[in-house]
């Protein structure tokens, strides 16, 4: 169960998401309290929304009704949600999205363009970040010479350029063998644990999930409770976690 003692982060509203005229509803009604520090992973089976769902706490998407409150702020009432998410939000996704004709140190500078900072600062940080996730000594190459798990890496270490309030990673080790999965679990737990950072997951992989402080669990846009329901996510050890 969440920790309610902590200040909340994150709440959505009676959250809800259409498309196509509103023939198809990838979200029916969210409702969840995200507090402080926490970590949690989103589970269920493709397309029960969870992308769609981590897109509106990013604000990536916006709803079609209901609300997104970042520390009890509507995201609606944000008039520059690109500033918002260069300054509050770190984004992992699962086929890493890095520049092909970048370096890494490069690649992990990007998001901080729209921080006043000086190159020489920007460089520094990105130096510290790759060191941080072990990959000091490639900090010159390209994507297309770095394994997958390496590129992951970059992903995350360009993830924290900004010094998120909230890191948002969907399907992060979905790409990689169990290896380097493992070892990209390790790394987001440590990075959760080391900086109190609140991160939230979207994840088939069930050693993520079950590590995680808190399992959400989706099923056809909406937040169910029985673990039961969810195709392939029926751990019943990781019960006492859920919402």
């Amino acid at each position: 169960m969440p920790d309610s003692s902590r200040a909340i982060l994150i709440e959505t509203r009676d959250l809800r998401r259409s498309f196509d005229g509103g023939r198809v509803e990838a979200l029916r009604g969210v409702n969840l309290t995200i507090f402080e520090g926490e970590a949690i992973a989103v589970a269920g089976p493709s397309g029960c929304g969870k992308s769609t769902f981590l897109q509106m706490l990013g604000a990536l998407d916006e709803p079609t009704q209901g609300h997104v409150f970042f520390r009890g702020q509507s995201l609606g009432a944000i008039r520059d949600h690109s500033l918002f998410r260069a300054r509050t939000i770190g984004f992992i996704f699962q086929s890493f999205h890095l520049l092909p004709t970048l370096s890494a140190l490069e690649n992990v500078q990007m998001p901080m363009v729209e921080m006043a900072w000086t190159p020489k600062k920007r460089r520094a940080r990105a130096v510290e970040l790759l060191n941080a996730v072990g990959l000091g000594e490639r900090v010159s190459h390209r994507p297309r010479e770095l394994s997958g798990g390496e590129r992951q890496r970059v992903a995350i270490a360009r993830s924290l350029a900004n010094g998120p309030k909230l890191l948002l990673a969907d399907e992060p080790t979905g790409n990689l063998d169990s290896f380097n999965a493992a070892q990209i679990i390790d790394l987001l737990l440590q990075i959760h644990r080391e900086q109190s950072m609140t991160m939230v997951i979207v994840t088939h992989d069930l050693a993520l999930a079950g590590r995680t402080n808190r399992i959400v669990r989706m099923l056809d846009g909406q937040i169910v409770t029985d673990p039961s329901v969810v195709a392939g996510i029926g751990d019943p050890g990781l019960r006492t976690r859920e919402i």
